[in-house]
């Protein structure tokens, strides 16, 4: 079977702008490489000079992104409301389809920029872009379950705005593999999981089960990827002597911006391996207090 490099099939992903057919392509990649269509990315391939358009270096710093949502700051934002009325319902289901739109990305982009740097070894390389591609499959068939309901109450992804923090993440951690799994799925996913049960039972109290239906997909599938980041960030810590533990707790400090905030669902949190002592400890400043208290102190450890 010939094979194609993997980088340029998941560019081709990141530079589609239209939010169905960024999902369906990154259906197609997933598909492609499940079927054995793609070469895995190693340290010894040519996709990873930088003086090829192929490689690593050719990934947007940011993905195409269609004209609609216009996009603001955070604190520009509307407030989504409770869920009671349509209106309401639109605006909490327009933003998580955001989140599924930037999800399709984050996880193409993690496969692609660390699929080769994850391990020496190929095989290891092929199961660490398994999972993100699986992810990004995940992701894309979210991002749809949630388009078509905004689309049954009359609505559709881009009608609101909405803001940039998922890819600002993205951005932050471009350069540090160890940085983009502790942020994207330890924090900004593991968030989901602690808010996400509020909201199916918001909307199968006000009797938009079908809605809270695919909530509940998400919900479920959100644990699996918890679960990947701290599997893969693990790993990268066992090959580097510390713990896990020690590589969360720098890297949200020194590279998220905001504070993980409590209350935690710890029930939900366990299943995807992780513990309080994890996540409890960044809770108690923001992480750009504890940057800047670093920052006094540069000879401290």
């Amino acid at each position: 079977m010939t094979t194609a490099a993997f980088i340029p099939a998941a560019i081709g992903v990141l530079l589609t702008a239209e939010p169905r057919a960024k999902a369906a392509a990154a259906r197609a990649l997933a598909a492609d490489w499940r079927a054995g269509r793609l070469a895995a990315p190693t340290l010894a391939a040519p996709t990873l000079a930088a003086a090829t358009d192929t490689g690593v270096a050719a990934l947007p710093l940011r993905p195409a992104r269609p004209d609609r949502p216009v996009l603001l700051p955070p604190s520009r934002m509307p407030k989504r409301g409770r869920g009671g009325s349509v209106a309401s319902r639109v605006r909490l289901l327009h933003a998580l389809a955001h989140i599924e739109f930037n999800a399709i990305d984050l996880a193409v982009d993690m496969a692609a920029r660390f699929g080769a740097e994850i391990d020496a070894d190929e095989t290891v390389c092929r199961r660490f872009v398994d999972d993100w591609v699986g992810i990004a499959d995940d992701e894309a068939r979210h991002f749809g379950l949630v388009a078509d309901r905004l689309e049954a109450l009359g609505a559709a992804y881009g009608d609101l705005p909405a803001h940039d923090g998922l890819w600002e993440a993205a951005m932050a951690t471009a350069h540090d593999m160890t940085g983009r799994l502790a942020v994207v799925p330890m924090v900004l996913e593991a968030r989901g999981l602690d808010v996400t049960p509020d909201m199916i039972r918001r909307l199968d109290d006000f009797g938009d089960t079908a809605s809270a239906d695919a909530l509940r997909v998400i919900y479920r599938d959100e644990v699996g990827h918890v679960a990947a980041g701290l599997r893969w960030l693990t790993h990268v810590a066992t090959a580097r002597g510390t713990t896990a533990r020690a590589l969360f707790h720098d890297r949200v400090r020194r590279l998220f911006p905001g504070r993980v905030k409590p209350p935690f669902n710890a029930d939900a949190r366990a299943r995807a391996g992780m513990v309080p002592e994890d996540y409890e400890p960044l809770a108690e400043m923001r992480t750009g207090e504890a940057r800047e208290e670093k920052d006094a102190r540069p000879h401290a450890r």
